[in-house]
């Protein structure tokens, strides 16, 4: 009941995320936190999140939460604002970027390790498209959101990258590193 009525109100959420990046570009405050968990108390609940900011139909700016730390309310304001002002990969949002931005927000499920033999074992465990995937080996770590299947549609192309990502070599996997998976609710 309360997942669908959050995903009912998807524009709120989407709301949230883009008067957060607006606020912090320019030191406005129009988000009135007490007044929006009175309306949507579901924003209360602790869950763990991802906004991705796309431009032209190119990441623009992603960063999240892996495990819910924080209610949904701040989880959303927190990981809008780091995605336009904080990914290291990117220069901060500017204005006129910010008037052509898509936001998307990626409502997480708890992360489960995925146990698995070897890497064909892990390929027929995996489910492209819907899981998203921790790579964890050492204290190196990356992720990536189910969505990124779309642009890495192979098993091998995704785990190149993946292990990429976390500093490793691209064919890691024949370390056996540890493997969780979660799915991701897709909001835009």
């Amino acid at each position: 009941m309360i997942q669908s009525r959050i995903d009912s109100n998807s524009d709120i959420l989407l709301q949230i995320a883009k008067d957060s990046i607006k606020n912090k570009l320019f030191g406005t405050e129009s988000i009135n936190k007490d007044l929006l968990l009175q309306e949507y108390p579901e924003l209360s609940q602790q869950r763990a999140t991802f906004v991705t900011l796309n431009l032209n139909n190119r990441l623009r700016g992603c960063i999240g939460s892996l495990i819910p730390q924080r209610s949904l309310l701040e989880d959303i304001i927190s990981n809008a604002a780091s995605a336009a002002f904080s990914d290291p990969r990117f220069f901060p949002l500017s204005s006129d970027e910010f008037e052509n931005i898509d936001i998307e927000i990626s409502l997480l499920t708890i992360p489960a390790e995925l146990p698995y033999k070897d890497t064909d074992d892990l390929k027929s465990k995996l489910r492209t498209g819907i899981d998203g995937v921790i790579l964890k080996s050492g204290f190196n770590q990356a992720t990536f959101l189910p969505q990124v299947w779309e642009q890495l549609p192979t098993f091998e192309l995704f785990f190149e990258h993946l292990c990429q990502k976390a500093g490793l070599s691209g064919n890691c996997l024949g370390s056996h590193p540890e493997i969780l998976i979660y799915q991701a609710d897709k909001i835009k």
